[in-house]
């Protein structure tokens, strides 16, 4: 072991210290003891007990520590603080201008446990009015965490898919007379990506030489024709190489996913040579299946009825539902949030933001409902017909109740019911507590149902099927988030919601006007799981939206009765 790679025990000891705020003398003294290590004139491993413990600022207790981390690989008072550490809030400390007094108020102060949930503070604008951060901090510390998610090896597919588009395009002028095209995990619109994959009729020797000429390049030829070529702080690319007569062929294969190809194969068969996927579909007298639903074996039994779904699109999206303003933790004015919206082409907006209870984001009291409320009827008023509703992201609270009394809840057109504190829950009392906001008859939208943050937080568990059966019971609309880290409701549960008779709704949960742009991953996203217009809220018509809060009004008002 180098005197380096010792000098990193002490050193992370040492933050790991300031971060739990433990002794600062103690704490100073390992940080001074690893630049000791890392600076002394010769390798430990040569020196004996005698002359390593009178090195200067090293000394016999620091030596037997050094012993120690020989010995065993360890040192143990690194252990147990590492023990008492979230793995996010080690993994903060590789992230460029994040110190650990710094996490240390991440941490303990806003309660962010993972560099996921810190992205996602970031996006929502709520590290910059932490004390010790600002504007420039916030969009330094941004910066750097996806840089550091750039070189992990998994991406969102909202991060990958613009450039894997415009990569094939430049693949197809750098190698003319060859076809390119996109397939697999991208193709499909899978939320998380390990590789962007093409296939191509182009010579695999051809691909390795011009490749191997970039710096930092590196190419990896693997069996049955794959090709992997990996870019400086870019998702690998894979190659599918091969006969040009069996492009099609490739294409059909490495586009399906694993359970969907198994499927296939076992029941269907390949023309000879076909000449494009849609003759693969109608020689097995198929519907053509469109890549995103190509996941499961039962869209080849819709397929084989002519039963498959007319997939939601971006340009059914006809209203925003879940936004957040200036009112709370968003980056854009209300006024500009809504004329933003009617600028462009929706009908109307549903501004929420954050309830009493998320004092992080700035939540509403009941006199600041009121104030907002006015500005919302002003704002009608001068974008008519465009038309702003008054919501609230409610809080559910640790007991399953909203976050206001019936009189503040009773003058909102409608109510979205999210979990944002104390996620740490067993399934018992996560499932208590949603099942009792979904009973709560002010409860129109249940957002983000499970709290996850793809690639940071898994969020906590629920009962998919209970909590589709309770909001079919209640009348209560599931969200999908779109936000490219949430997209939460999981896919896999749409078709079931759908066959329940749920409404889902695509929200881009937008604290920016620039938030509006991540509807088209919520329904990218939605489209694997079958959904379809008439089945999401946000593609309402203005006029049917007001339908569907009449509805809901009367519902509130006959449970009154009762």
């Amino acid at each position: 072991m180098t005197n380096y790679e010792i000098a990193d025990h002490f050193t992370l000891l040492a933050k790991l210290m300031d971060i739990h705020s433990e002794n600062p003398f103690k704490s100073k003294s390992y940080a001074i003891a690893a630049y000791n290590i890392e600076n002394l004139p010769q390798e430990i491993e040569e020196m004996d007990d005698a002359m390593l413990f009178a090195q200067k600022g090293i000394g016999e207790s620091t030596g037997k520590k050094i012993r120690e981390i020989q010995a065993t690989g360890k040192l143990d008072q690194l252990e147990k603080i590492m023990a008492a550490t979230p793995p996010g809030v080690l993994e903060m400390l590789s992230i460029k201008g994040l110190g650990p007094k710094k996490i240390a108020g991440i941490w303990k102060q806003m309660g962010i446990e993972s560099l996921g949930e810190l992205e996602y503070a970031c996006n929502e604008n709520r590290l910059a009015s932490f004390k010790g951060f600002g504007q420039k901090t916030q969009a330094a510390v941004l910066e750097s965490i996806q840089f550091y998610h750039s070189n992990q090896g998994l991406h969102l597919w909202a991060e990958v898919h613009g450039f894997a588009n415009a990569f094939c395009q430049k693949l197809r002028e750098s190698y003319a007379g060859f076809r390119f095209e996109l397939t697999g995990a991208v193709r499909r619109q899978d939320e998380i990506i390990e590789f962007i994959d093409y296939v191509t009729d182009a010579d695999r020797q051809l691909i390795v030489d011009n490749f191997s000429a970039l710096p930092d390049t590196e190419c990896e030829t693997l069996p049955e024709n794959i090709l992997v070529v990996r870019l400086p702080q870019q998702p690998a690319i894979r190659f599918f190489t091969g006969e040009p007569s069996d492009f099609f062929k490739r294409l059909f294969l490495t586009t399906g996913s694993p359970e969907f190809m198994e499927a296939f194969l076992q029941k269907y068969s390949f023309p000879p040579q076909p000449v494009s996927e849609e003759e693969i579909f109608s020689a097995n007298n198929l519907s053509v299946i469109p890549p995103a639903l190509r996941e499961t074996a039962a869209t080849l039994d819709r397929a084989a009825a002519n039963n498959l779904p007319t997939l939601i699109r971006p340009s059914d999206i006809r209203g925003i539902i879940h936004s957040h303003s200036t009112w709370s933790d968003g980056n854009d004015t209300l006024e500009k949030m809504a004329a933003a919206a009617r600028d462009q082409g929706f009908e109307y907006l549903v501004i929420s933001d954050h309830s009493q209870t998320a004092t992080y984001a700035q939540g509403l009291k009941p006199d600041r409902i009121a104030a907002q409320h006015i500005e919302i009827a002003a704002l009608n008023e001068q974008l008519a017909p465009f038309k702003i509703f008054k919501s609230i992201e409610s809080d559910i609270l640790g007991d399953g109740s909203l976050d206001y009394p019936a009189q503040i809840l009773n003058t909102f057109d409608l109510v979205i019911a999210s979990v944002h504190s104390n996620l740490k829950m067993p399934l018992d009392k996560a499932m208590s507590r949603l099942l009792s906001a979904i009973a709560n008859p002010f409860t129109t939208i249940l957002g983000h149902p499970t709290g996850r943050l793809l690639l940071s937080r898994q969020g906590y568990p629920v009962d998919h099927q209970r909590i589709i059966d309770a909001c079919a019971e209640h009348n209560v609309v599931i969200e999908i988030n779109a936000h490219p880290k949430r997209l939460d409701m999981d896919w896999h549960w749409i078709e079931y919601a759908m066959s329940k008779g749920v409404l889902l709704s695509v929200d881009p949960d937008a604290h920016s006007v620039q938030g509006f742009r991540d509807v088209y991953y919520g329904v990218m996203n939605a489209q694997k799981g079958g959904l379809t217009a008439e089945f999401n809220l946000s593609s309402f018509t203005l006029a049917e939206f007001e339908t569907f809060l009449a509805k809901q009004r009367a519902k509130r008002a006959a449970l009154k009765t009762l």
